[in-house]
């Protein structure tokens, strides 16, 4: 498949401007009738949203794996800070792994204007952060009139072929605020649930399970 053209507006390009605006994990519409067709992996060639079974489709193009927590996107912090500047955007780890939610999260209840709060959005956030997702940083930026040219980075396509892209469905943990993990108790680490992560080979234990055995899977 050819990369199609997908320039963005206003100095934003057209793989940043997919990436927050896209819609993951919903049915692939070419692959109807195919087990595990929801789109979880955004094409950064063609900046659109794909299902597992169209990346054979894509072979030479830069693929980004997008993952789910409680029903909203995140991308693991190391794969998006290779394409654009995250400073001040409150990451999450989730089983030992950090990620970054792309869109800001519903709030059940009015924000709070005291202490410190998102640039964008108002949500709370923890020292020093300023943003709770990268759409509200981008949003930021752009309602600034700055240049986004100045937080993006010129990738490696190599950092996102095929075989980087692990697309099982895992169990997730809780996600810990990145500073919580580092602050109080001499430096410990936050506690993770075992079990999950985002690596192949502890995702693979759960095709051991017994049939019907209950367990949820909020993170893919």
């Amino acid at each position: 498949m050819e990369r199609r053209e997908c320039g963005g507006g206003g100095g934003m390009p057209g793989w940043l401007g997919g990436l927050v605006e896209e819609s993951f994990f919903v049915g692939c519409g070419l692959h109807e009738g195919r087990r595990k067709n929801e789109k979880n992996i955004f094409c950064l060639g063609c900046c659109t949203s794909i299902c597992p079974h169209c990346a054979p489709a894509h072979p030479s193009h830069p693929l980004l794996q997008v993952r789910r927590y409680v029903y909203n996107d995140v991308v693991r912090l190391d794969d998006l800070e290779k394409l654009i500047d995250c400073s001040f955007v409150q990451p999450y780890t989730i089983n030992s792994a950090k990620v970054v939610f792309l869109k800001p999260r519903p709030q059940s209840r009015p924000p709070k204007v005291s202490g410190n709060i998102c640039f964008t959005c108002d949500r709370i956030l923890q020292d020093p952060f300023h943003f709770c997702s990268l759409s509200c940083k981008v949003d930021h930026i752009m309602l600034r009139g700055e240049d986004l040219s100045s937080v993006l980075f010129r990738f490696d396509e190599s950092d996102f072929t095929v075989s980087n892209l692990e697309c099982l469905r895992v169990e997730g943990a809780d996600p810990v605020d990145e500073d919580r993990n580092s602050s109080g108790g001499g430096g410990r680490r936050g506690k993770h649930k075992s079990g999950g992560g985002f690596f192949p080979q502890m995702a693979l234990s759960l095709s051991n399970r017994r049939k019907g055995a209950p367990h949820r899977s909020p993170l893919s």
